[in-house]
């Protein structure tokens, strides 16, 4: 089992998103690369610093990284900064966070491939994974609790890759 971390703007929506994804195995949605040890929702909402992001945890032998990562750009729109469908705040920028240095230079391959895909630069952090910390309880698939819950992701996009 392998790992990697997508900030996509509200994790509700990645996370729902990924849990449609054959080969993901578990997703877990909360906070990283911020200011402070062990945020709140509270902290990030007041500019703590971090991202919202989802964990994703999968079996490469069903899904590869790369397959992954064209899941990932088909969801967010990596050219805006802070930004993600009416989501506006630094908590909401879009990165990637790689668990060792071969999926982290993977990363950059792949979006160094896709450059051409995009009138405007490419704002997506790429970095190693620090310090996430999960987030509250009622943030944990919040879509499956609250299926009519705001989410800038459209679900039914999964098949466009899958197929």
């Amino acid at each position: 089992m392998k790992k990697i971390i997508f900030a996509g703007g509200c994790f509700w929506g990645v996370q729902a998103y990924f849990d449609l994804v054959k080969g993901v195995k578990n997703t877990i949605v909360g906070y990283i690369d911020g200011d402070i040890d062990n945020p709140s929702y509270q902290d990030v909402i007041n500019g703590s610093g971090h991202a919202e992001a989802v964990v994703i945890e999968y079996d490469e032998l069903v899904i590869d990284l790369k397959k992954l990562l064209d899941h990932f750009f088909n969801i967010i729109d990596p050219t805006l900064i802070n930004r993600q469908g009416n989501d506006l705040g630094k908590l909401y920028r879009t990165g990637i966070y790689c668990y060792s240095s071969n999926d982290l230079d993977f990363v950059k391959d792949y979006i160094d491939s896709i450059r051409k895909n995009y009138p405007k630069k490419i704002y997506t952090e790429i970095k190693m994974a620090e310090d996430f910390y999960p987030a509250e309880n009622y943030h944990q698939n919040y879509l499956d609790k609250n299926p009519r819950g705001y989410c800038h992701i459209n679900l039914n996009s999964v098949k466009d890759i899958e197929e």
